[in-house]
Parts: C-alpha cells; sequence; structure tokens
C-alpha cells in the first residue's frame, strides 16, 4: 500500500472561523513543539511575507523546483517525500509511487514509458539514520501533464509545511487566507478541505495533539495553583462507561470555570456592574466559553472569570453564574447586563441559589441584543436607531418623544417594545446602575482576549487567558502609574467628558433656592446643541439633575458644574470615587508572576481526561455551517452510514437526490416499455402504442 502518494485524508475535521476583527501587532512568536509549554500569543496580524522568509536549508518542505543529486540526503522520510512532491508539483508534473515503506521510497513520473524516463529511489541508510537518494534519471522529459487548478502531489501534507509559519503567527489565520497564500507559492489552487486539514496539522504540531490536551489540562491547574496562590478552578467531569460499568481510570471533560486573584481583586475597584455573554468555540472539539467581563472607571473593558462548557443552557449558565457570584462577585447591588433572549441566563439568574435576585442583584438587557431581536420583526434601520435612541434616553421626557416617533412610525413596534420591563433596556429607569453602559461588550472582550485562540486545543486556549492578562494588566497598569505620577487626580475617560461640561456651564443661568447651597435651577441662556428641556432642577446633596446626566454617569453634568461655579464649590467633591486615577491604579496594582515550568508542576494522580465524543465536530466534508437555514434552503435527509451496514452511503446517491438503487430501477422500466413500443409498432397496435408513448 503506497500510503504516501494517496489521497485518502484522515477524518479529523476542525472548524475555521473567518471573523477576522482586529489583531495585536505586539505579540511574542516562537516555536513550540508542546501544549503545555509556554506559547507564543498569538494576536498579531497575518504577514504573508513569512512564506518567503525560509531559509534554503529549511527542511519544512526539504526541496525545491532543483534537480535531485545521487547521495542526495534527508533527515527523515517525510523530509524526502515532501522533497520529491514540492519538485513534482513546482515542475507542474506528476508521478506515482511504485513502493513505499519503512525502508525505501521509490517513484516514477505517470507518464514512464511513454517518453518519459523518469524515476528516484529513495531508501534509509541504517548506519547514519537519514535517507539518501540512491537512483536517478532525471530532469523530465515528458511535458506537464496537471493542466487542472489542483495537483495530486498537493496534499494536505505538503500544505501543512508550507503554511506552518503562518499558522504559528496567527493561530486563527482563516482557511480561505491560507488557501490564497498556497496558491500564490504553488500556482495551484488546492480545495478548501485539503487546506483546512493542513491547518488542523499544523495547529497538532504546534500545539500538541488534541486529545492529549485535555489529559494534560489538571495538571496545568496544578501548575497555576502552584503559580499564584488563590486561582480558582473547578472542574467538574463525567463518567466513562464501558460496557455498562464505569471505568474508573479515565474520565470525560465536561465544564470548568477559572479566574485569577488580579481579577478578583481588580473587581472590587472596577464599575459595580458585570457584563456576561459566551461565544463559540471552533476547535476539533465544539463547546463555548463563557466570560464575565467588567469595566474600570477609565473605559478598559476586563475579563474576570471563564467557563467552559458544552453550550448554553441553564444548567450551564447557573454552574457559571453561582461560582462567578460565590468566587469573584460576592458585592451586593451589582448590574448583571445579558442577552435578553438566552433562556438559559434568565433562568439561572432567577434561581434563588444562585444569588442574583434583587435586591442582592439587578439585571439589564444589553441593547445590542435588544435591537438584533428587534431587526428580525421590523425591517429598516431608521426604526432601529429611534429604539436604540430611546433605550439611550437619560431622562423621561426624552425617552418619550423617541418613543411618540416610533409610535407614528409603526405602533406595532411600540408594542413590541413595551413587552420588556423599562428599567431593563431604558437609561432613565435603571437607576444609575448601567454607569451609561448600554452593551455587554463581548466583541470588543473576544478581540482583546481570546482572538486567535477559540480555534486552539483545550488547554492551550486556557493558558492563553493567563498570559494575555497578564501582558494587558502590566500594560494599563504602567499607563495608571505614570498618569497618577503626573498629578492627574481622574482618569482620561473623566477628564474629557468633564472638558465638554465645563465649556457648555456657561451657556446657564443658576438660581439658588437654598441656603445650604445644595438646591438650583438652571436657564439655558444659549442653546447648547443637545436635546433640552430649557430650564432644569439641580440637587448637588443628592447628585441628581432633571437632565439625567449627572444620576446615570456619576459625575456632574454641564448644569451641576455650573451650580457649583455659582456657588464657588469644587465639582471634584461630587464625582464617583471609580473615577478618580488612584481607584483606576488599585485595578492592576496586583500583577500576574511568571508561571513556574512545567517541570516543576505538582504531579497528578487522577483519572485521565479525555474529551466528550458527543462533542466532536463534523468528521467529514465541508465545515458545517453555522447559518440558521430557511425555507429555500434543500437538505437532504439521508442518514449516511459505511458500506456493509444495509444502509445507504454517499456514493449511492445521485446527482438530484435520487438512490442508485432507484435510478437503475427507473432504466430498467424506462428500457421494457421502449421494448414494448417497438414490438407493438410492428403488431400495429395502435391504442397500446398511445399509452406506451404517453407513460414514457
Amino acid at each position: 500500500m503506497c500510503e504516501d502518494d494517496s489521497d485518502q485524508e484522515p477524518v479529523d475535521i476542525i472548524g475555521d472561523s473567518d471573523d477576522d476583527t482586529g489583531a495585536n501587532p505586539h505579540a511574542q512568536h516562537g516555536p513550540s513543539s508542546s501544549a503545555s509549554q509556554q506559547y507564543p500569543l498569538h494576536f498579531s496580524t497575518l504577514n504573508l511575507e513569512v512564506l518567503g522568509q525560509q531559509k534554503d536549508g529549511d527542511n519544512t518542505v526539504g526541496g525545491s523546483s532543483t534537480e535531485f543529486q545521487i547521495r542526495q540526503s534527508f533527515e527523515n522520510k517525510d523530509e524526502a517525500v515532501l522533497s520529491v512532491k514540492d519538485y513534482s508539483i513546482r515542475r507542474c508534473v506528476e508521478y506515482r509511487v511504485i513502493k513505499s515503506d519503512h525502508l525505501k521510497y521509490h517513484g516514477k513520473c505517470k507518464q514512464f514509458g511513454k517518453g518519459c524516463t523518469w524515476l528516484i529511489h529513495v531508501a534509509l541508510r541504517a548506519r547514519k539514520g537519514t535517507w539518501e537518494v540512491r537512483k536517478y534519471n532525471g530532469p523530465h522529459t515528458c511535458l506537464a501533464t496537471s493542466i487542472s487548478s489542483d495537483h495530486r502531489q498537493l496534499d494536505y501534507h505538503v500544505i501543512c509545511a508550507r503554511i506552518l509559519p503562518l499558522v504559528r503567527a496567527d493561530a486563527a489565520v482563516t482557511v480561505k487566507v491560507l488557501q490564497q497564500a498556497t496558491e500564490a507559492d504553488y500556482g495551484f489552487r488546492p480545495s478548501y478541505r485539503k487546506v483546512w486539514m493542513a491547518k488542523q496539522k499544523a495547529v497538532a504540531q504546534i500545539y500538541g495533539d488534541w486529545e492529549e490536551s485535555y489529559a494534560e489540562l489538571p495538571r496545568w491547574m496544578l501548575g497555576v495553583q502552584s503559580t499564584m496562590a488563590g486561582t480558582i478552578t473547578v472542574l467538574k467531569t463525567s463518567p466513562v462507561r464501558l460496557r455498562g460499568e464505569v471505568d474508573e481510570s479515565t474520565v470525560y471533560f465536561h465544564r470548568l470555570f477559572w479566574t485569577f486573584p488580579p481579577c478578583i481583586e481588580a473587581f472590587r475597584h472596577c464599575k459595580s456592574l458585570v457584563s456576561i455573554d459566551g461565544t463559540h468555540l471552533y476547535g476539533k472539539y465544539g463547546g463555548t466559553l463563557l466570560l464575565a467581563i467588567a469595566q474600570d472607571g477609565n473605559s478598559n473593558i476586563l475579563p474576570i472569570a471563564f467557563t467552559l462548557v458544552e453550550g448554553e443552557n441553564a444548567e450551564t449558565w447557573s454552574f457559571f453564574l453561582s461560582n462567578l457570584r460565590e468566587n469573584v462577585t460576592p458585592q451586593e447591588g451589582i448590574l448583571v447586563i445579558s442577552d435578553r433572549h438566552n433562556n438559559g441566563i434568565k433562568a439561572a439568574l432567577e434561581a434563588p441559589e444562585t444569588g442574583w435576585l434583587p435586591p442582592r442583584a439587578f439585571r439589564a438587557y444589553c441593547i445590542w441584543h435588544v435591537t438584533a431581536n428587534f431587526a428580525l420583526t421590523f425591517k429598516g434601520k431608521d426604526s432601529r436607531r429611534m429604539l436604540v435612541n430611546a433605550a439611550y434616553a437619560k431622562t423621561e421626557a426624552e425617552f418619550y418623544y423617541w418613543f411618540d416617533i416610533i409610535w407614528t412610525e409603526n405602533p406595532a413596534m411600540c408594542e413590541w417594545a413595551n413587552r420588556m420591563e423599562y428599567d431593563k433596556w431604558t437609561q432613565h429607569e435603571d437607576s444609575g446602575r448601567r454607569f451609561g453602559h448600554m452593551t455587554t461588550n463581548i466583541s470588543e472582550c473576544v478581540n482583546s482576549v481570546l482572538k486567535r485562540t477559540r480555534n486552539l486545543p483545550v488547554t492551550s486556549l486556557v493558558q492563553s487567558t493567563y498570559g494575555r492578562l497578564a501582558q494587558f494588566f502590566v500594560v494599563w497598569g504602567q499607563t495608571a502609574e505614570a498618569q497618577l505620577g503626573s498629578g492627574n487626580e481622574f482618569c482620561q475617560a473623566l477628564a474629557k467628558a468633564i472638558d465638554q461640561n465645563l465649556r457648555d456651564s456657561r451657556c446657564f443661568t443658576v438660581t439658588l433656592y437654598d441656603r445650604h447651597q445644595s438646591e438650583y435651577t438652571v436657564a439655558e441662556t444659549t442653546p447648547t446643541g443637545h436635546f433640552s428641556l430649557g430650564s432644569y432642577r439641580v440637587s448637588l446633596k443628592d447628585h441628581r439633575c432633571d437632565c439625567g446626566q449627572f444620576p446615570a454617569l456619576h459625575y456632574p453634568c454641564c448644569n451641576a458644574i455650573a451650580c457649583c461655579a455659582y456657588s464657588r464649590l469644587n465639582w471634584a467633591s461630587y464625582v464617583h470615587k471609580v473615577y478618580r486615577m488612584s481607584e483606576v491604579f488599585n485595578v492592576y496594582k496586583q500583577g500576574f508572576v511568571p508561571p513556574i515550568p512545567e517541570g516543576l508542576w505538582p504531579p497528578y494522580a487522577g483519572p485521565t481526561i479525555i474529551p466528550d465524543p458527543n462533542m466532536r465536530r463534523a468528521k467529514e466534508g465541508h465545515p458545517r455551517a453555522t447559518r440558521i437555514r430557511g425555507s429555500m434552503d434543500q437538505s437532504l435527509d439521508i442518514q449516511l452510514k459505511r458500506c456493509g451496514e444495509g444502509t445507504v452511503t454517499s456514493e449511492d446517491i445521485l446527482p438530484g437526490g435520487m438512490r442508485r438503487s432507484h435510478y437503475l430501477v427507473v432504466l430498467v422500466v424506462l428500457l421494457t416499455v421502449q421494448l414494448s413500443c417497438v414490438w407493438l409498432v410492428k403488431s400495429m397496435n395502435v391504442t397500446m402504442l398511445i399509452f406506451c408513448i404517453n407513460f414514457i
């Protein structure tokens, strides 16, 4: 069996993400050979010049279009085979493998004996342990035999060797980009499946085997807990049953919750809200990564907890939220921003045992998810824009201004919005718990922390969160320390907003109504260009203004600043402490430490963790589409199984969805009818002849 020349490919197919949105140019690159080692952080932009930077002696492919020489040596058989294939591809010719085993590799031109004498014999030299060209007749004397867009020898092994630098530089590079890079290098455009398989092989070479990655996960947990005391990891497994009995030596991976001490400490100095959402994984085994995201006073988003689960449902969200509440966010009065239509989140938040019921915690809807669901029923950008404006309104008057416009446009839109509680999706009814934040910020978090990692083996993915967060804490901590050392009392985000409010405060006339200098009215003298009531009541004592900005954002609005200027009061005393530079610095004060080497990790003596086979992605064919199928989509509802099991196989299905057996029956019937017509013509039976013609 000449397996090296076969087009047969393994069935291990992983998904590929085409969401190429954002990158970090400060990634560190470096080779690695085991999933348990410290890998480079893949947050860099794609560099197609990586292919051209390989040295001539680089053994990733091992050869070129130059002719082979007798006694030319190779490190191993794989290098020799890749060299022969690379030679043939670049010469646009094909060859056949005559013999291939652990001692020799023989190949002949596909046109051998028909005008071409090209052949090559490569064999193992046992003493040196290398492979050597023993016999070579070249170059080719035939014309180029490959006229298609693909090449027989351009299999996924060759493609993997060429794209390995690209995958190492950017693990999330899309298959389409790799397809284009391969075409630019070889002049042939391989199939999507070939490049897909090549990428999977490259990922396995860099990060290790997928199954081994699950087995290494418990040791990483012990290692990171030894590195940073206080690291929280909660691993859930399920039993493996063989012939009805539980296998004590292995368990299935089920769920994993993890967070780090700096994240726990950071949340104590962040805004009292947390956004939760999930993102799909694109590896060989499916699943969902659930995240909890916080935000500091300078509007930097910060993931504080992670969970790997099999999918989004009430049970998985309860597992995540209960651990989040217990280990990371025990504070009272926290606001949770989430998707409204996720029933799993709703059930988990309403469960008393999770600790997320009012008054201990409150829930709000992500306005991005609300408008996305709104768009499913009502089309048009203008209607969505008006709904967003109504949600962002900070006063009841401004809200009904936009709501009346929506009602004029279509009353059904208002009826749809009225099915939601106002305090969960509007800013003017949330009692200032949102701090002006209306979305979950999941896309920014994925781009900043998880981009380039969602298609990696599980241990590499978990490791990447530690390294990436450590980098963020360094960058943001240094920035906060520099601003604090420069004498900045407040963060840049607040300073910019206050500067604008100081300019707008000159457009008002202030009247004092309280001798304790706490109650005022402010009348607008010059239009500010914003939605305006003309006159506002301001209470500095209660941090309240009719414009809604003071209680919603927790810092003085332009009206409050005008009142402070009138009474010669310092507006800084009315700013929430979360905006102070000292508090922002405290968010990143406790940093990460370098992880201890793998050799010093504590030993793990428990059962071996293996992936759940039910979470395995599609084994054959093109990646399964994630698009929701519509009525115009056609599907073939036939279960395909292996040959010999008495069921239909893929080879039995003809174009149009007809089984081969049915097709043969139809051919037999039509042939019989045609023969009958010939006989009837000879016998002059007109009536039966007309019947047969109509049947045909």
